[in-house]
């Protein structure tokens, strides 16, 4: 079960300019060591649009580099967060920018596929958040006509939404399910008000990877157990659709700066909530 529970790059690093998440560049590499040495075996890389043909990931020599750190301290990293993309999300932009930002997500894609990263979250909340239906049919076209260049890649694209979940169903079926899945994250559907078991029920054949973290309602992230996220009953509804993937933990930072202490804390609550619904 250990080996299934990874957790959000930069989370076992100091805070970046007193951000929650951002990529640690200082000190990105003594990350692996760190994971090593807390016994984590999966990471889940996170991509910022500021620096982002800098970040070792979009680098040859930094692929080389994340390769041998990976080989090295026998971290799997399976998926990346494209915050990049909710930055700035090329399914709202024109003109120029919006054929540079697409190229942005080709080489995305194209970079996880050189490290062996199986899975790129595309943010649909906040600033990515799709507010019309003309932005959605922007998206699917885009994607759609990606299709063959991520089937070779073997990049699948999961979504992280604030849709209700009649409406994330009727927008994931629009995409081809050997490509295209669901981000699960519990802290968000947390903070939004939704019923975990009627969201798995209406997409979880479709969720490929889930954010652990606690929200309180209408808030931001607080530690685990102490938010409005209901443990329990997500963890049973995903053992009810057989889900088989990771789980990644996106939790809050500590506030005296011990930050593998709580990873590994939120790693042993996390073990003990799907253990006992057999997640």
């Amino acid at each position: 079960m250990s080996d299934r529970i990874g957790f959000m790059q930069g989370r076992l690093s100091p805070l970046v300019d007193g951000r929650i998440q951002a990529f640690p560049w200082s000190c990105w590499q003594d990350e692996f060591a760190v994971a090593e040495q807390h016994g984590f075996r999966l990471m889940e890389w996170t991509l910022d649009q500021e620096r982002l043909y800098e970040n070792p990931l979009l680098t040859a020599m930094g692929q080389v580099e994340i390769t041998q750190l990976r080989q090295k301290h026998n971290i799997e990293i399976a998926s990346l967060t494209g915050d990049c993309f909710m930055q700035s999300p090329f399914w709202k932009a024109q003109g120029a920018e919006h054929a540079q930002l697409q190229q942005d997500f080709r080489a995305v894609a194209q970079a996880c596929s050189a490290v062996g990263i199986s899975m790129l979250v595309l943010p649909l909340v906040d600033n990515g958040r799709l507010e019309t239906r003309a932005q959605e049919d922007v998206l699917v076209d885009i994607l759609q006509a990606a299709s063959a260049m991520l089937n070779e890649l073997r990049v699948k694209v999961v979504f992280e939404s604030d849709f209700v979940p009649t409406e994330l169903a009727r927008f994931i079926d629009r995409l081809d399910p050997s490509l295209f899945g669901v981000n699960y994250d519990i802290g968000n559907s947390a903070s939004l008000g939704m019923n975990p078991v009627e969201e798995i029920r209406a997409y979880g054949h479709r969720i490929l990877n889930v954010h652990i973290k606690d929200r309180v309602l209408g808030g931001t992230t607080v530690p685990l157990g102490t938010g409005n996220a209901d443990f329990d009953a997500v963890f049973a509804a995903l053992a009810r659709v057989g889900y088989a993937g990771n789980y990644i933990l996106q939790t809050a930072r500590a506030g005296d700066g011990e930050h593998a202490q709580a990873l590994c804390r939120y790693r042993d609550m996390a073990i003990s909530w799907i253990e006992r619904h057999g997640a």
